[in-house]
């Protein structure tokens, strides 16, 4: 079985596309594009997956097959609520709440339908599965 990042750059490639002509066409910070072919987001909102479809020119259930949900239920929502204030506050140094390694974290940054900015707190652990992407 193939991997969303996987999928996302042969798509790319057989349209003979660049990482960063991929983001123009489809409208995406090219930071978003990299972070998927580089396998840290692996479950995207629907916006994203639907931008992308429309510039890989497949199907949003095609991308969507692909993606993996690693928000484990071990971790509560109020510890990954917290997680996701301190991030968006500029916290750093922050600990995966699974093993306790490093959490790399950014800000996305994206528009809703209206035009509107809105900020989207993202993590990763450096050691395990665990993420914030969503």
């Amino acid at each position: 079985m193939k991997t969303l990042a996987q999928f996302i750059q042969k798509k790319r490639d057989s349209l003979g596309l660049s990482a960063k002509g991929l983001a123009l066409k489809s409208q995406l910070p090219l930071d978003i594009i990299e972070d998927i072919e580089a396998g840290k987001d692996l479950f995207l909102p629907v916006t994203i997956r639907q931008q992308l479809a429309r510039a890989l020119k497949c199907s949003a259930e095609e991308i969507k097959a692909l993606e993996k949900d690693f928000q484990l239920s071990t971790v509560s929502d109020q510890v990954i609520e917290s997680l996701k204030e301190l991030i968006l506050n500029g916290a750093g140094g922050l600990k995966c709440p699974i093993c306790g390694a490093d959490l790399i974290t950014r800000i996305a940054k994206m528009y809703d339908l209206e035009d509107n900015l809105v900020l989207e707190p993202k993590a990763h652990c450096s050691k395990c599965s665990f993420q914030i992407s969503h």
